[in-house]
């Protein structure tokens, strides 16, 4: 059931970033991941908490059930490595559970990344 909602918000945010692009706001454009993804520490809904995800080890959140792929990416989510990931999470970690099918507009992308390294 979270995977189909997860789905419809994934759907609707993408149709309409594309006519939106240059206007995009970190609020706005995190919105396709708030529905799986907390920002309070500790907090896992469907997928990890963000909190705190700038220079912290891909698939490092202590009690989440990350791939075995994801842990051993040896990733570290900067701005470079979450740009690739937000892109295409599977094509970045083949193996990732992530059920996002990537998010290609660069603008918003950018204030998604952003709006997470501010995160803490």
């Amino acid at each position: 059931m979270r995977v189909k909602a997860f789905s419809l918000v994934a759907a609707s945010f993408m149709a309409t970033s594309a006519g939106h692009a240059q206007t995009v706001s970190a609020p706005i454009a995190f919105a396709v991941c708030a529905g799986c993804h907390s920002v309070q520490p500790g907090k896992t809904v469907f997928g990890p908490s963000l909190a705190g995800l700038a220079g912290r080890k891909a698939g490092s959140v202590p009690g989440y059930a990350y791939s075995p792929a994801l842990k051993a990416s040896g990733l570290t989510w900067n701005a470079a490595t979450l740009d690739r990931w937000l892109k295409g999470p599977q094509r970045l970690v083949p193996g990732t559970r992530m059920p996002f099918p990537g998010m290609q507009d660069a603008k918003a992308r950018k204030a998604v990344i952003s709006y997470l390294m501010t995160l803490r």
